[in-house]
């Protein structure tokens, strides 16, 4: 049996290409890049090239990327810089956003005794943004705002450049999670809208275990890991070499060929709502997902009876693999906790989310297993 796999928001396949690029770093290229001979100096130029390569594609300057091991590393690393090193006192912050925000604030607040906001999120999954306005513009201490630019499960897509005009208004910090547009859409750090932004190399077809922390020049920061002089003093530890060659190469992989992937994806996404909306009666998609939303994300409520209660697993039995939110908090029976904050009624929430691997063939499978299922 094929196995369909339709969860490309919780990671994606490594293209071909990619695992090309690292191959070198895996075998031959070996040396440490803190070491002055050759066998050092080989891979300190192929991480500063990658670093040179991704700045290239943000539109950032080479001195404000910071490679990790992932987004949630960089949020934790921009969330605790903020209040440490930037004297934030007041996060505001939204009830939808991945847990590595949403349990890094907690934590934060406890720890400092700081003032935590949520900003309402209007029926349609998109944050308020007159209430975010009120919220800043009212507060008395610094203010750390602190919003995704997409959210992983339902899709839905912040104004950014809005966001950062609020924060820039009231001299608030602002720190957005772009792990899910980075590689899928075009952004522009040199605008300044944010502080800080995060990415993660596996979301567009890179490796796991590589993450990107982009810091605005006009912030200084403490690191975070301590003992030794990596990442300019940033980030101690010696460097995923083959990690960040390859992050860079998904990265100009995914710029090269963005309008392509996309107009390939969508099509899929909208395909495949299209006919779950003629199959299914009282199906219910989640967020504003033909309008501000990933091209890569459909979120759809199944209506809770006997049949969809143990859907996920069904379909995982027939070989398809979506999810029930977001992979992260996947093993946690709670349900989504994005969801909640959208439904009272009782549905059965599945996420399909696609790549430039999937097809048509493979969705009309699904259909048809959906058919039999329900």
């Amino acid at each position: 049996m094929n196995r369909i796999y339709l969860d490309n928001a919780a990671t994606t396949p490594l293209d071909p290409q990619v695992m090309e690029a690292m191959l070198p770093y895996l075998s031959t290229h070996f040396g440490n890049p803190s070491s002055i001979y050759s066998y050092g100096r080989e891979t300190r130029l192929a991480v500063e090239n990658a670093r040179k390569t991704v700045a290239r594609i943000v539109k950032a300057s080479p001195g404000e990327i910071f490679f990790t091991s992932g987004g949630t590393e960089s949020d934790n690393m921009a969330l605790a810089a903020a209040v440490e090193d930037l004297g934030c006192r007041h996060i505001i912050t939204s009830s939808i956003e991945h847990h590595a925000v949403v349990h890094t604030v907690e934590h934060l607040q406890k720890k400092y005794q700081l003032q935590l906001s949520y900003v309402s999120v209007l029926p349609d999954g998109h944050i308020d943004l007159d209430h975010l306005r009120s919220l800043v513009a009212g507060s008395s201490q610094r203010v750390l705002v602190s919003l995704m630019h997409a959210n992983n499960e339902i899709g839905n897509l912040l104004d950014i450049e809005k966001v950062g005009a609020i924060c820039k208004a009231h001299n608030a910090i602002f720190h957005s999670d772009t792990v899910q547009t980075l590689g899928h859409y075009p952004l522009d750090f040199s605008k300044k809208w944010v502080h800080f932004a995060t990415g993660a190399s596996h979301k567009f077809h890179g490796p796991k275990g590589v993450g990107l922390l982009y810091v605005s020049d006009d912030v200084t920061i403490q690191p975070m890991i301590h003992g030794g002089g990596q990442e300019r003093n940033m980030r101690a530890g010696t460097e995923n070499i083959y990690g960040i060659v390859g992050f860079a190469k998904a990265l100009e992989l995914a710029d090269q060929h963005c309008e392509k992937d996309q107009a390939h994806i969508l099509s899929l996404k909208y395909y495949l709502a299209d006919k779950l909306q003629q199959q299914i009666p009282g199906l219910l998609f989640n967020g504003d997902w033909r309008g501000e939303s990933l091209y890569t994300v459909l979120n759809v409520s199944f209506p809770r009876n006997e049949k969809t209660e143990m859907l996920l697993m069904a379909l995982d039995m027939q070989g398809i693999c979506v999810s029930g939110g977001s992979a992260c908090s996947s093993g946690a029976d709670l349900g989504s906790h994005v969801i909640r904050a959208l439904r009272t009624t009782p549905s059965v929430p599945i996420r399909f989310s696609f790549s430039k691997y999937n097809t048509i063939e493979q969705l009309d499978q699904v259909l048809a297993v959906l058919a039999q299922l329900l």
